[in-house]
């Protein structure tokens, strides 16, 4: 009757422990293999470590992706698209339905919004309560968008006054280099960090990267479908 006992709390105890190993091989795997292609994906290694003008906006970042596509166009042509970007404007030409108020985003050049500057509010809502600051620019070659916001409410905060207790704060900066080819590389670095630490970095790994990534890669195709119907150029492989 002991045996039987005890063989019943060893198989119970084999269970439990394969249970709990599968969540921790899981995150072990993510960690692994799939987080760091997802921070880099279409990047060069050389694109990666780069510094850019404007990562210094974040000096203590606790996270940072770098992406990058090829474009059939010179950086002249593609700013445009850039420059128009914003809710109510010419979207951001990812997923229209979660950050465009499920508007189509801009399929031409629009010139009503083509005079974008530093200190511009560029809405990520229909009602313009939230919004990206720009930050920097420097045409044909950087754009700087910023975020600073409280946290829960969501609500903008001047990042060179007092930081709230609970905030995130980043940058989404685009960066053009023209290719020998006639074309442009287009690099977009993240740089974020908040408060509290722990917390923004568990926020960050578990959705803000993976739903950065989903974003991120859908705005590369459509620029590049946007930008190889504008100059009737073929579309290069790539993302």
């Amino acid at each position: 009757m002991e045996a039987d006992t005890d063989a019943a709390e060893e198989k119970m105890m084999s269970t439990v422990v394969r249970r709990a190993a599968l969540p921790v091989l899981a995150a072990g795997a993510y960690a692994a293999l799939i987080r760091p292609r997802l921070l880099r994906w279409g990047a060069t290694a050389e694109e990666s470590a780069a510094v850019y003008p404007g990562d210094d906006l974040v000096k203590d970042a606790t996270a940072q992706s770098t992406m990058a596509v090829s474009l059939p166009a010179p950086p002249e042509q593609v700013w445009p698209w850039l420059v128009q970007m914003g809710c109510g404007r010419g979207g951001w030409y990812s997923w229209d339905l979660l950050d465009h108020g499920g508007r189509p985003s801009a399929d031409r050049i629009h010139s009503e919004w083509q005079e974008t500057a530093v200190g511009d509010q560029l809405p990520t809502v229909p009602s313009g309560a939230s919004y990206f600051l720009v930050e920097m620019l420097d045409p044909p070659r950087t754009l700087i968008l910023r975020a600073d916001l409280e946290l829960p409410s969501g609500k903008p905060f001047d990042p060179r006054g007092p930081r709230p207790k609970a905030y995130t704060d980043g940058i989404w900066a685009f960066h053009l280099r023209p290719l020998p080819d006639g074309g442009t590389r287009l690099v977009v670095r993240t740089r974020g960090r908040g408060s509290p630490a722990m917390a923004d970095r568990v926020v960050a790994r578990l959705f803000g990267e993976p739903a950065h990534f989903i974003m991120q890669h859908r705005q590369f195709r459509n620029l590049r479908r946007r930008v190889t119907e504008d100059v009737g150029a073929d579309v290069r492989p790539g993302v």
